[in-house]
């Protein structure tokens, strides 16, 4: 018969402090969200267009969609974040979580959108715009 596995102390003690910490950050991530949203979702669109990933008819639409996203995301329950990002979480390692659930959003759902005329890049191309606005205001230490 095997063994019941317990884990020890010490460890239990460092898995809860690490889940802790997870959690704090992306508290305080969701905060700065809150704080930044609609300067967040212009940057987002300017790089997106700058960089050519992708071509609308037009921006305000565009920006009004990511800033829809992002809204959406900020009373989203974790299991709805999970359910949008499953496609693409294995992106990226380490994957920021708001940039992944808009890059998410980008792929599945604003492609299909009337403002959009074609999206181009690969899905990491996509990520690392994404990923490199939302870290200059959203940091995740």
């Amino acid at each position: 018969m095997g063994r019941e596995y317990r884990p020890n102390a010490r460890e239990s003690a460092v898995i809860s402090r690490l889940d802790h910490e997870k959690e704090s950050q992306r508290h305080n991530a969701v905060n700065l969200l809150r704080e930044h949203i609609d300067e967040l979702a212009d940057r987002i669109v300017m790089k997106l267009i700058e960089e050519r990933l992708v071509e609308t008819t037009s921006k305000d639409d565009l920006e009004n969609q990511i800033h829809f996203s992002l809204q959406t995301l900020l009373t989203a329950e974790d299991f709805e974040i999970q359910f949008q990002t499953a496609n693409i979480r294995t992106l990226v390692p380490r994957p920021h979580f708001i940039s992944l659930y808009v890059t998410a959003y980008i792929i599945e759902k604003l492609i299909d959108h009337k403002c959009i005329v074609e999206i181009y890049g690969t899905d990491e191309d996509i990520y690392r715009s994404v990923n490199r606005q939302v870290n200059r205001l959203i940091p995740l230490h």
